[in-house]
C-alpha cells in the first residue's frame, strides 16, 4: 500500500471539510450536498470518458485507481541490481546456462523472458530487441490508463460549469421571487466545485501518481536489458555493477552494495 496517495486523498477531503465546518459549522455541510449537482458533474463527466474509449479500456481505466495505492512490483532499482549482480557471478563461475535455475525462481516474467532468451543463446541485438519492445508496449498501456484519468480531470471541470449554466438558467427563470435567488445560485456553483474537486482532489493525483509508477517501472526495466546483455557479452561483474549504477541518483548508488567478482 503507498501509504502516500492514500494519505493525500485522505487530507485532502479532510482540508476541505475543515474548510467548510470552519467557517459554517457543521450545519453548513448540508450546503455543499445537492444530487443533481453530483449526477451532472460526476455522471457527465464519465460519460465523456466513456465516449472517448472503447469499454474494456473504459473499465480498465476505474479498476487503476487500485494501482495508484499500490507500490509497483519490483518498485527498487537498487534490489534489481543486486539481483542482477547474483547473475553476473553466477554467470561467470558456472557460465551462462546456470541462469535457467535461476530464472525458475523469478517472479518477475520480463526478467526470466530476458534470462530465457540469453541462455538460448539468441543474439544480442535480437535480445535488445525483443526486451525493449516489450517494455515500450508496456509503457504505452500505462499511458492509455494514465490518460484516462487525464480526460476524466479535463471534463470534470467542464461538465461542473455547463451545471452551473443549467443552474443559472434555471435561476434567471425565476428572478420575479428575489429570495430564492441567492439559493439558486448556489446550488449552481456547486457543480463547478464538484468539477474542480474532480480534478484536483482525485484525477489529477491519480494520473501523476501512476506516472511516477511508470517511471520507476520502466527504469528498471531499463536497467535489466543492460544488466542482461552485459552478462551475455562476458563483462566482469563489477564492470556490470557500475554500468547499472549509472541508473541511480548518486545516493541511490551508495545502498548498493559491491557484490561483483575478480
Amino acid at each position: 500500500m503507498d501509504i502516500a496517495t492514500l494519505g493525500g486523498l485522505v487530507m485532502g477531503f479532510v482540508m476541505v471539510i475543515f474548510g467548510i465546518v470552519s467557517s459554517g459549522g457543521v450545519a453548513a455541510l448540508g450546503n455543499f450536498i445537492d444530487v443533481p449537482s453530483v449526477i451532472i458533474t460526476i455522471g457527465g463527466s464519465l460519460t465523456s470518458v466513456l465516449a472517448s474509449r472503447k469499454m474494456p479500456a473504459f473499465i480498465g481505466g476505474l479498476k487503476s485507481f487500485g494501482l495508484a495505492l499500490k507500490d509497483p512490483t519490483p518498485n527498487d532499482p537498487t534490489e534489481a541490481i543486486r539481483q542482477i549482480m547474483q547473475m553476473a557471478n553466477t554467470a561467470r563461475k558456472e557460465g551462462l546456462l546456470a541462469l535457467e535455475e535461476a530464472a525458475r525462481n523469478l517472479d518477475d516474467a520480463f526478467l526470466a523472458k530476458g534470462i530465457g532468451l540469453v541462455v538460448d543463446g539468441t543474439d544480442s541485438e535480437l535480445v535488445r530487441a525483443i526486451m525493449e519492445n516489450d517494455l515500450d508496449n508496456t509503457e504505452e498501456r500505462h499511458k492509455a490508463t494514465m490518460s484516462f484519468w487525464d480526460k476524466w480531470g479535463e471534463m470534470g471541470p467542464a461538465w461542473g460549469m455547463i451545471g452551473t449554466l443549467v443552474g443559472l438558467v434555471n435561476m434567471l427563470k425565476n428572478l420575479s421571487d428575489a429570495s430564492t435567488i441567492g439559493p439558486n445560485m448556489a446550488v449552481a456553483l456547486l457543480t463547478t466545485l464538484y468539477g474542480s474537486l474532480i480534478a484536483n482532489w482525485i484525477t489529477n493525483p491519480i494520473s501523476a501518481k501512476l506516472g511516477v509508477n511508470n517511471g520507476i517501472e520502466i527504469l528498471i526495466k531499463q536497467l535489466m536489458v543492460e544488466g542482461l546483455l552485459s552478462i551475455q557479452a562476458g563483462e566482469n561483474p563489477r564492470v556490470i555493477e557500475e554500468k547499472l549504477k549509472t541508473f541511480l541518483s548518486p545516493a541511490a548508488r551508495e545502498a548498493v552494495s559491491s557484490e561483483g567478482g575478480e
